[in-house]
């Protein structure tokens, strides 16, 4: 099977039958990345009763308790509701899942302070034009297996880079770091509030994707993104981004 995706001006040629993976896998323990110290995944056999839920132990069936904190544990997607009061669930404000994404690479900038920030001013120059629905930040930082960024200070996004997105936009930003905004800034999220320009003119529909795995050989460039998440009555989901390469396209006119 293939699939043509209608795009403006032209149209692509996709194969669904070779996905490109964006996520780690969640494993348990020292297997899956982490940030802010949050505990890691933990993934064991349920013990109830009688029951136990592992065949190698003697029991009928494998069945797993899992305890996951999916913000800075895993890749996963979060909405707005991460910085509001009310509650808002991320399966209420993703309502599509494939969407035209273009991949950049952006080599943090280091300060004067020694924090290293993704700028407006790099990332003006990569945006396509028009610019696409999402768009997908590699910084290089989880380049190496999964690892612990907690009390790293990472690199991170300005209000300013957040704001340019917003002003083309870029409704799903994704990222390789672990948080748009610094470990430690006294809970301001002066980028997450940028990006969903919350609280005067909110963007329910936009979403923030972190901690993302990239294969060492993906270009960049364009491609169709399939955005999948759980239908979990919270506002982040761990998520698993796929990407599909375009094989070709025909132009109109």
């Amino acid at each position: 099977m293939r699939l043509w995706v209608e795009l403006p001006s032209r149209r692509v040629l996709i194969d669904p039958a070779h996905p490109i993976e964006l996520a780690f896998p969640i494993a348990d323990g020292m297997e899956a990345p982490r940030a802010f110290g949050l505990p890691r995944p933990r993934i064991v056999p349920l013990r109830q009763g009688k029951f136990v839920g592992s065949v190698a132990e003697g029991g009928s069936c494998n069945c797993d308790l899992i305890e996951l904190v999916p913000h800075g544990t895993c890749t996963h997607t979060e909405c707005v509701g991460h910085i509001t009061a009310e509650p808002i669930a991320l399966y209420h404000c993703l309502r599509r899942y494939l969407f035209w994404a273009q991949v950049v690479t952006v080599e943090p900038y280091r300060l004067a302070n020694g924090d290293q920030v993704v700028t407006a001013a790099q990332l003006q120059p990569l945006l396509l034009v028009p610019p696409p629905e999402a768009l997908i930040v590699r910084t290089g930082v989880s380049a190496d297996p999964p690892r612990d960024f907690s009390g790293t200070n990472p690199p991170y996004f300005t209000p300013e880079a957040m704001e340019l997105l917003v002003q083309h936009g870029i409704v799903h930003l994704l990222t390789d770091l672990p948080s748009l905004d610094r470990e430690d800034d006294g809970g301001a999220l002066r980028a997450h509030r940028a990006f969903w320009q919350y609280p005067y003119a909110t963007r329910l529909e936009a979403t923030v994707t972190e901690l993302l795995a990239f294969p060492p050989t993906l270009p960049d460039g364009e491609y169709l993104l399939e955005l999948h998440i759980l239908n979990l009555h919270s506002d982040a989901s761990p998520s698993k981004p796929v990407l599909y390469a375009p094989l070709a396209e025909e132009r109109y006119g």
